[in-house]
C-alpha cells in the first residue's frame, strides 16, 4: 500500500504535486538543497524518510524479522511500539467477539494508526527535511572551520544526522568530519561527536577522555580553555559559554585521545 500510493498521500499532506518522478529525483538529489530542489523531489525525499523511520519497523515486526543480528536473546522486551499497541485493540482470546465490537476496536486500531503515520510525514516534511540547507551549507563551509574539515559549524541548530550521513555519502567526503559544533537553546555552544551510524553510540572520534565528567571551572582548568560548562561521562557531547570556546575544544579534541 505504501509503496504504490505513499507518495501520493505524502504530497496531499505537504501540499506537494503527486506525480513521479523518481529518475529524476535521484538525478537531481546531489544537486540541490532541499529548500532549492524540485517539490517532486521534496515528495521522494519524505516518502524514502518515513519508509525507513517508519513504515520498515511495521514491515520487519509484521514479517517476524529480527531487528538485530545476533544468537543472544534480547535484553528487554518492548510493548510499547506501534505494532503492539494495534495489537492490544484486538478481541482478547477468552471473550466471544461480536461483529460491532470487532469493528469498533478496528476503528481505534485504523485511527491510532493514521495519526501516528501523518504525524511522521509532517515531521519528516515540514521539520526534518528543511534542515537539509543548513546542513548541506555548513558541510561545504567546514574547512573555513578548520583547516582540515574535520569540524562543522551549523549557523543554526537543526535535525542534522541523517541529513550529513546522506551528504557525506552522495559527495564522497574523505576525511569524514569529526565533531559538529551549534548553539543550544540558552545560547551557549556545544561541541558533539559524530557516530559512525545512525543509532550507533560509538563515535568516529571521542572528546578527550581526560575531560570526561567534568564540569565549570574543574573543566576549564584541565581543557586549557575558558568558558568550560560541561562533558558528558559518555564522551560523546560538551558544552561551553562562547562559539570559539567550543570551537578550541573540538580542535583540541582532534590532537588528543
Amino acid at each position: 500500500m505504501y509503496k504504490h500510493f505513499g507518495k501520493e498521500v505524502v504530497a496531499a499532506e505537504l501540499g506537494l504535486p503527486a506525480e513521479d518522478a523518481t529518475v529524476r529525483a535521484q538525478r537531481v538529489r546531489a544537486e540541490a538543497c532541499a529548500t532549492h530542489a524540485p517539490r517532486l523531489l521534496q515528495v521522494q525525499t519524505v516518502w524514502l524518510r518515513v519508509y525507513k523511520s517508519f513504515m520498515e519497523a511495521i514491515d520487519g515486526i509484521d514479517n517476524g524479522v529480527n531487528q538485530y543480528v545476533s544468537s543472544e536473546p534480547p535484553r528487554y522486551q518492548s510493548s510499547t511500539d506501534l505494532s503492539a499497541r494495534v495489537g492490544k485493540l484486538n478481541p482478547a482470546w477468552n471473550e466471544e467477539p461480536t461483529a460491532e465490537y470487532s469493528n469498533a476496536q478496528f476503528a481505534k486500531a485504523s485511527a491510532l494508526a493514521g495519526a501516528e503515520f501523518l504525524d511522521a510525514v509532517r515531521y519528516f516534511g515540514k521539520t526534518w527535511l528543511p534542515g537539509r540547507a543548513p546542513v548541506a551549507a555548513a558541510l561545504a563551509a567546514r574547512h573555513e572551520v578548520h583547516p582540515s574539515g574535520l569540524i562543522v559549524r551549523l549557523a543554526q541548530y537543526c535535525p542534522w544526522k541523517e541529513h550529513l550521513y546522506e551528504l557525506e555519502a552522495e559527495q564522497g567526503i574523505h576525511p569524514l568530519p569529526l565533531f559538529v559544533l551549534y548553539a543550544d537553546e540558552k545560547a551557549n555552544w556545544r561541541v558533539q561527536a559524530i557516530s559512525k551510524s545512525s543509532g550507533s553510540f560509538d563515535n568516529r572520534k571521542s572528546l578527550p577522555a581526560a575531560w570526561a565528567g567534568l564540569r565549570d571551572e574543574a573543566l576549564s582548568e584541565q581543557s586549557g580553555i575558558p568558558g568550560g560548562i560541561f562533558v558528558h561521562a559518555g564522551r560523546f557531547i560538551g558544552g561551553n559559554a562562547t562559539e570559539a570556546g567550543a570551537t578550541a575544544m573540538a580542535i583540541k579534541a582532534l590532537e588528543l585521545e
